[in-house]
């Protein structure tokens, strides 16, 4: 699956499609001995489980500009239904498919009109959606972490990030990812891009005297 960009964008992208099918390939890796019950389970994405993050991401990579602003104009620009209509889109009848079906995208260098990084940091961040409540550990390149980090403590265009981290100083401990000033948050740095896109669970792997006012921040746009 291949969608047509700007040369400019392409050319920025080129360095993050490798990184963004490795992500995938892992994660879907990962997700081949599920149970029913484990697909079931309640994911970090708040209402979601775990099997419709999976759908959720199939629905981003599966979706051109054209495509993502028909659908937008069909729910009335109400992009919560949008983001829902999708998902059921790519569901399946049943884990196995669900699964299929994002095997099938691993590939894929097809996204709405976002910014490759932006699709790097949504397969990474539901991907730990996913693997966290599973107690499914990964290895992440740090340089793979450190560029989402990177990304997101500068918007708020995907997920509200650079809004919740605002007044803080973040520094990795495992990284060279630091960005602000006033009270510390330590840590790892996928623990820090876990915790700036509203993951509170995440709070807990984190130090410093900025911990409690990011944690206070999670779940809240």
């Amino acid at each position: 699956m291949t969608d047509t960009e700007p040369t400019t964008e392409r050319s920025r992208g080129a360095g993050v499609w490798p990184a963004i099918h490795t992500q995938r390939a892992a994660l879907a890796a990962d997700l081949e001995e599920l149970t029913d019950e484990q697909w079931a389970t309640p994911s970090l994405c708040a209402g979601l489980t775990v099997r419709e993050v999976l759908a959720h991401l199939t629905a981003g990579a599966s979706l051109n500009t054209v495509r993502w602003l028909a659908g937008v104009i069909r729910c009335r620009f109400d992009f919560d239904k949008q983001v829902a209509v999708r998902l059921a889109e790519q569901l399946g009848a049943d884990p196995a498919e669900t699964l299929a079906r994002f095997r099938h995208i691993v590939p894929s260098t097809t996204k709405p009109p976002l910014p490759a990084v932006a699709m790097l940091g949504e397969t990474l961040v539901h991907g730990e959606d996913i693997r966290r409540p599973l107690g499914i550990r990964h290895a992440h390149p740090i340089d793979v972490v450190t560029r989402v980090a990177e990304y997101y403590q500068g918007s708020d265009m995907v997920v509200v990030a650079k809004k919740r981290v605002a007044g803080l100083r973040l520094a990795a401990t495992d990284g060279t990812f630091t960005t602000g000033s006033g009270p510390v948050v330590s840590g790892p740095t996928l623990a820090l891009v876990m915790a700036m896109t509203g993951r509170a669970a995440y709070c807990d792997d984190l130090e410093g005297d900025g911990v409690d006012i990011l944690r206070g921040r999670c779940g809240k746009d």
